[in-house]
């Protein structure tokens, strides 16, 4: 029985209790920072791949299908003797590692709305913002080291959702640079105004405390000032940590290690398509501390020749994917870090007039890897036209509880909202898939 579950029972016996007793009775009821304990999964790589990426090209072919259903590419043989998409020929070298569920079942076939809750578990209302996953984590455990918990590269996207209800410092340290793009990378905050010591830094910082510390003997938004006092906090361990500025840096990765997240390869207008450095960055910031890294790669919404968006962004994907784990395995860190790729839903079970595939988010395909999950499985399956989930159904929120569980955060319990007068499920009715923990 859940503590929730047991307060309102003594509730439901009590009848003398008063509405302002059963709110502080939920509020005892809410989960606080400190509450959960790591579970074996120390770190998130979220890469996520926005537009809808297609199951059917990637990792749940249908070679038995008509050609209509089918598609314009074959397929590969994995280690493990399944079958992926010819299109992820080195994931399935290495799908040993991996554990793909070919039966996610999302809600709606909207952008906005799938991205949201994907991100956070929930559909959006105009009633409540819900938090991201991976500011959840950083309000239940903090930072690490010097490191921020939260991290984004090169950025958060627009649908994605925010902070929600949790305070504002909960919200992701943002690159706002690209560690693939051309020329120099170089994250804009790790560096000190021009013009501006060290010594001068430190001598403003404590001038700013000063004005803070009158500040609150005023009482003038002391919880704006508490959040404004951790960003600045945030900020000089970054500026001052040798750490932490290596850590968001590539430029003492070997030329093999480089090699094998992949390089040099281009997207239409000759744009690089960055997916490998991105992933390697993250491989380095989990090494430094950080609980949750959100990677953004591609544009994947393929109303019009999915063919020939997949000959453009799979090759790098492909190659960025089988490295990072690879790289993750080799160093010691698959077993603590959880590797999750994702995609606001799948694409349709027939191709259209266009020789595309449109928005579809009865059943497609995510991967897993890593963190205590299972390796060389291939959970659930679609039906012979990736249209229903065949068997062994995963709703979006048995996803992530799955993922939460992982990190040692149990998804049934609350956190609190408006002000600690609403405590919130962290992901309503989410289960466990437990035939993917190892």
């Amino acid at each position: 029985m859940k503590r929730r579950d047991a307060i309102r029972i003594g509730f439901c016996g009590a009848l003398g209790l008063s509405m302002a007793d059963l709110f502080r009775a939920q509020a005892r009821a809410a989960v606080e920072p400190g509450f959960f304990k790591e579970g074996k999964a120390k770190s998130v790589i979220h890469l996520h791949l926005p537009g809808g990426m297609s199951q059917q090209e990637s990792w749940d072919p249908k070679p038995e299908a008509p050609s209509e259903y089918r598609g314009a590419f074959g397929v590969t043989k994995t280690n493990t003797g399944e079958m992926f998409s010819e299109n992820f020929s080195r994931q399935a070298k290495i799908a040993d590692k991996l554990t793909i569920v070919r039966s996610v079942v999302g809600r709606i076939p909207d952008h906005q709305q799938a991205t949201y809750q994907l991100f956070t578990g929930y559909t959006p209302t105009t009633v409540i913002d819900y938090p991201q996953m991976g500011s959840v984590v950083s309000h239940l455990f903090g930072g690490r080291q010097a490191m921020p918990p939260y991290v984004a590269i090169p950025a958060l996207r627009g649908f994605e959702g925010g902070t929600g209800f949790l305070s504002s410092k909960h919200g992701p340290f943002q690159l706002n640079a690209d560690p693939g793009a051309k020329g120099e990378f170089k994250v804009r905050d790790f560096s000190l105004p021009e013009g501006v010591s060290l010594q001068q830094f430190e001598r403003r910082k404590a001038a700013r405390e000063i004005v803070e510390g009158q500040l609150r003997k005023m009482e003038a938004s002391p919880e704006t000032l508490n959040t404004m006092d951790d960003f600045y906090r945030r900020a000089y361990s970054l500026l001052t940590s040798k750490e932490a500025r290596q850590a968001f840096s590539l430029e003492d990765e070997s030329e093999v290690t480089r090699d094998l997240y992949g390089r040099n390869y281009l997207l239409k207008r000759n744009e690089p398509a960055a997916v490998g450095e991105r992933l390697l960055l993250a491989r380095r910031l989990v090494e430094a501390g950080v609980r949750f890294v959100t990677v953004n790669y591609g544009a994947w919404d393929s109303h019009v020749d999915i063919k020939g968006t997949c000959t453009e962004h799979m090759p790098a994907l492909d190659h960025a994917i089988s490295g990072l784990i690879t790289d993750l395995d080799q160093r010691g860190l698959l077993a603590s870090t959880l590797v999750m790729v994702t995609t606001e839903f799948g694409r349709t079970p027939k191709v259209n007039q266009s020789n595309g595939r449109d928005h579809w988010a009865r059943v497609y395909s995510m991967l897993l890897a890593g963190g205590g999950i299972t390796r060389g499985q291939i959970y659930g399956a679609s039906d012979a036209t990736s249209a229903e989930p065949a068997r062994d159904e995963v709703k979006l929120e048995d996803f992530l509880a799955t993922v939460y569980h992982q990190l040692g955060i149990d998804s049934n319990e609350e956190l609190m909202a408006f002000g600690g007068t609403r405590p919130i499920e962290i992901v309503k009715d989410g289960k466990v898939v437990k035939g993917i923990i190892a």
